[in-house]
């Protein structure tokens, strides 16, 4: 027996279970910073990007560019709809935003993924569960953006649906706060400050939040998947998976819409996966739902802020949000020759990506940031 064998048994479950949790703390941490840091070096360009669009292609690319330098689907959900509302912006354009939205918020865990870089099985696995995001969003948009400019299919459906419910525009709701979320966000903001004391620019805040954030992830993705491999032995993790693959896909979404109502990010919520997959816990096809589930519960932020506007119209964009991330897992989850395309594609990527580590980051600035800065550029 070895020294390191002997130590581990010496560490009791409970420890290493808490052990986990901490570094899965220390891990969102580090996401909420590298966050915090691109978000820096975009905050005024994001502004001027919702304003002069006219072409509904290049509002689709706006909506991927403004959502990867906010890092927050739900910040560029929030302000289309405050745009909606206040009728700077029309329905019609805003629904292409929208749907970019959902392409832009997925890089989050694609960068996650990359604190697995120097273990190549375990990259492959991160690799695949964070880019089967990317490809499941892009289907949907372009499955259903076609048919929304065609028809208005989305937004016309939006517009019966708020004439249903009905509202009150003396309704005023504030957006909750989760206390996993100000958790995470409490030791950044505390960096930010000890920055800002120290006479740290906003340049360089951001380079040390990236910094700061690169560090963390890379850090507690090393140990977690390690100590998680150790606690969630062979029978938990094979009955976590039974569990799922019994529930048809409907109850890993429902627990991916929970958790992302809960803490009031999808980032957070499919993040958490990336080191569960890498680790074996989950498997790709029982987090692939989860997946989707949590494109549905980012949508609760976008309907909470648009009843905080004076238009009824901002109902209309975010029910249309809601309805396009329905339609996407009704037209594409039923059927199993359609659900398994974005699993196969993600794992065809992960496998070259796992040979060719340059390609990841070719694929990254390619299709978050060079594609729709060209884009728009071409369009506008």
């Amino acid at each position: 027996m070895t020294d390191e064998t002997a130590t581990r048994r010496q560490i009791p479950t409970w420890a290493r279970v808490a052990l986990v949790f901490f570094l899965l703390y220390l891990f969102l941490v580090g996401v909420k910073a590298l966050e915090s840091g691109i978000k820096g070096f975009g905050a005024d360009f994001t502004d001027s990007l919702f304003e002069g669009v006219s072409n509904p292609i290049a509002g689709l690319f706006v909506g991927v560019l403004a959502t990867v330098l906010v890092q927050s689907s739900s910040v560029s959900t929030a302000t289309i709809v405050g745009l909606v509302g206040a009728g700077t912006l029309s329905v019609p354009l805003a629904v292409p935003m929208i749907m970019g939205a959902n392409i832009g918020t997925t890089v989050t865990n694609t960068l996650a993924s990359l604190g697995y870089l120097r273990r190549s099985t375990e990259f492959r696995k991160a690799f695949a569960g964070a880019t089967m995001h990317d490809f499941f969003n892009l289907m949907a948009v372009a499955a259903l953006l076609p048919i929304e400019l065609a028809t208005g299919f989305l937004s016309k459906s939006a517009e019966a649906l708020a004439g249903f419910l009905g509202r009150s525009t003396d309704l005023q709701f504030e957006k909750p706060d989760s206390p996993i979320k100000a958790a995470v966000k409490a030791p950044v903001k505390a960096f930010e400050n000890l920055a800002d004391s120290l006479g740290a620019g906003d340049t360089l805040l951001s380079i040390l939040l990236l910094v700061l954030g690169l560090a963390l992830i890379f850090v507690a993705l090393a140990y977690i998947t390690r100590n998680m491999k150790l606690v969630v032995a062979g029978r938990i993790e094979r009955s976590m998976n039974t569990v799922l693959a019994k529930g048809g896909g409907v109850a890993a979404m429902a627990i991916g819409m929970i958790m992302t109502v809960a803490v009031q990010s999808s980032s957070i919520t499919t993040s958490v996966l990336i080191p569960m997959i890498a680790a074996g816990v989950l498997t790709l096809a029982n987090a692939y739902p989860i997946t989707l589930g949590a494109n549905v519960g980012t949508t609760v932020t976008a309907l909470l802020a648009s009843l905080a506007t004076d238009r009824p119209e901002g109902l209309v964009i975010a029910l249309t949000h809601t309805l396009f991330n329905i339609s996407g897992i009704l037209l594409f989850y039923p059927l199993p020759v359609l659900r398994k395309i974005p699993l196969v594609l993600a794992q065809r990527l992960a496998r070259v990506a796992e040979v060719r580590k340059s390609l990841v980051i070719v694929y990254v600035i390619g299709a978050f940031v060079l594609v729709p800065i060209i884009g728009i550029l071409i369009l506008q």
